[in-house]
């Protein structure tokens, strides 16, 4: 049974989202806050978050923040609900992190659809990465391909390797000392220049066209 986590300051919503979901086959978890939801993921990770944009306490622009920054959190489908629906604000929610946005009021059919979508998304990439490392281990590894240039900047190829490496916007950020922002520009380049659509198509191009990063050496003590 997948687990989804509602978070919401309505009490009202909450009550009827959990009766609806669990109506369809899903356990679900609920907060009325950011800082009780980042909690609660904290303790039992969910298998998909759905947050409130405005909230009191921590509001759901920080709470998707600090979920990403988390290792758990990375990669778990995240939907916004909001009462604001301008175009800058879906930017800001998606730069942030979030996989979907959805403006209130909304029908809950369309959450229901929403939900399934990014829960079917998540297990094609689980199950893509778990192929990948299997191929990995039961395939003998074979010389070191010869790889060609990136048709990227300087600074697009260094968001190019933190990506790769599973990083968010913000700890790209916080490595490179730009901010999310720019991250986020640099990363629309990368998969506009290899014609790539989203992250997940990025790290598997960077497989299969092996771009990898080198393996440190592990050291062994000498013997007497």
């Amino acid at each position: 049974m997948k687990k989804i986590l509602i978070v919401d300051d309505d009490t009202a919503l909450r009550t009827a989202l959990i009766r609806y979901l669990e109506k369809r086959g899903y356990a679900v978890q609920d907060a009325a806050s950011g800082i009780e939801g980042l909690s609660q993921f904290e303790q039992d990770p969910p298998d998909l978050v759905v947050s409130d944009v405005i909230m009191p306490k921590m509001d759901g622009l920080e709470f998707c923040r600090r979920l990403r920054s988390l290792r758990a959190g990375q990669l778990v489908p995240f939907i916004f609900l909001s009462s604001r629906g301008e175009v800058e604000d879906r930017v800001q929610g998606h730069s942030i992190g979030a996989d979907d946005y959805l403006i209130k009021p909304f029908e809950p059919r369309e959450l229901l659809a929403k939900i399934e979508a990014q829960l079917e998304r998540s297990r094609r990439m689980n199950s893509e990465i778990i192929r990948l490392m299997q191929q990995s281990v039961s395939v003998p590894e074979p010389p070191p391909p010869t790889v060609a240039p990136l048709p990227l900047t300087p600074a697009e190829e260094k968001v190019f390797w933190e990506v790769i490496q599973g990083h968010t916007n913000k700890q790209i950020g916080d490595h490179l000392f730009v901010s999310p922002r720019t991250v986020q520009t640099h990363l629309s380049n990368i998969l506009s220049k290899l014609q790539l659509e989203n992250r997940s198509q990025l790290v598997r191009y960077a497989f299969e066209k092996g771009y990898r990063l080198p393996i440190e050496p592990v050291a062994t003590e000498e013997k007497a």
